[in-house]
């Protein structure tokens, strides 16, 4: 989203909590035209700060803990980020003069477990566990700050998200590329059979970047739209895939059947924002997946990878 931006001449700020080293953020070039403000999203007074001095009129707002593993851990720093940390920025921007529009990143997980599949955005918003039970929550309150303040706000809902940058090994594509890359057995944490819908990651740069554009209409303020290429895949066809297209179709990957609190089958329909929006995805799930494969191999072919384990 950040390079996208600058690439667009957009004069970009953005929130930084902790510098990672080797991230995207801090490496690509694009990045070094963007303004950087030190601290959490939880914080009121970095968030007033950032808004009214850098004059802010339209927000994204991403930040968030968005490892489930890490939110079952610890449910109170995942709670702070993702409730509070949404709350903290609409009354910032609520109180703003500046602010014109908000995107507001929910998640496919806000919807908890449904029998009926797929999810259009009508479902009630009912997650169960620490991570799903942070976004049905940060849901709720933007749609409460436009019923109430009529904030200029709208709320997407992805599927998975995938693609090149990512460096958190547990999840499923970056983590199986990487075994893939070193000759060693993927590993799957679930019994391989939960059913997902996967989305490039410049698919939604594009999705939410389509939607801001939008907002100067009223009637999308407090609406909610569901991203998705529509195409459901259990976890075990997402790792043979991946195995396919690397030529791994030697190596099988590891099944440990023991993921907990998740959500066996989930996934969306992007009819609203297809009518509504006019809005398909561009990326066919191979055509990511080849994307995201060769980013990966030429990260760890580079020096920034010496010190990955």
């Amino acid at each position: 989203m950040t390079r996208e931006l600058v690439r667009r001449g957009a004069n970009v700020v953005g929130l930084v909590r902790d510098r990672v080293p080797r991230s995207l953020l801090m490496e690509a070039p694009e990045c070094n035209a963007v303004t950087a403000v030190h601290g959490a999203v939880e914080d009121m007074a970095v968030v007033e700060r950032a808004l009214n001095e850098y004059e802010i009129d339209t927000v994204m707002h991403l930040a968030a803990q968005t490892i489930v593993g890490t939110a079952n851990r610890s449910p109170l720093s995942t709670f702070e980020s993702n409730i509070k940390g949404t709350w903290v920025l609409l009354e910032a921007a609520r109180h703003s003069k500046r602010v014109r529009r908000i995107v507001v990143a929910s998640s496919d997980k806000a919807y908890g477990e449904h029998p009926q599949l797929p999810y259009d955005e009508n479902f009630p918003l009912q997650g169960r566990h620490p991570y799903d039970v942070s976004k049905s929550c940060a849901d709720l309150i933007t749609q409460s700050y436009h019923a109430t303040y009529r904030l200029p706000v709208t709320v997407t809902r992805c599927g998975n998200l995938y693609g090149g940058g990512d460096l958190n090994w547990n999840r499923i594509v970056p983590g199986t590329i990487k075994s893939l890359l070193r000759r060693e057995a993927p590993v799957i944490r679930s019994d391989g059979t939960f059913v997902r819908d996967y989305f490039y990651v410049l698919d939604a740069v594009h999705a939410y970047l389509a939607l801001a554009e939008r907002m100067d209409d009223e009637s999308l303020w407090g609406e909610a739209f569901n991203f998705s290429n529509e195409l459901q895949i259990t976890v075990l066809d997402l790792v043979r895939r991946l195995g396919d297209l690397m030529g791994c179709t030697d190596i099988e990957p590891r099944v440990l059947s023991e993921a907990q609190s998740e959500i066996p089958h989930q996934y969306l329909s992007a009819a609203k924002a297809r009518r509504v929006l006019g809005w398909k995805p561009a990326w066919e799930l191979d055509q990511g997946l080849r994307e995201t494969i060769t980013w990966y191999t030429d990260w760890f072919a580079s020096p920034r990878a010496r010190f990955e384990s």
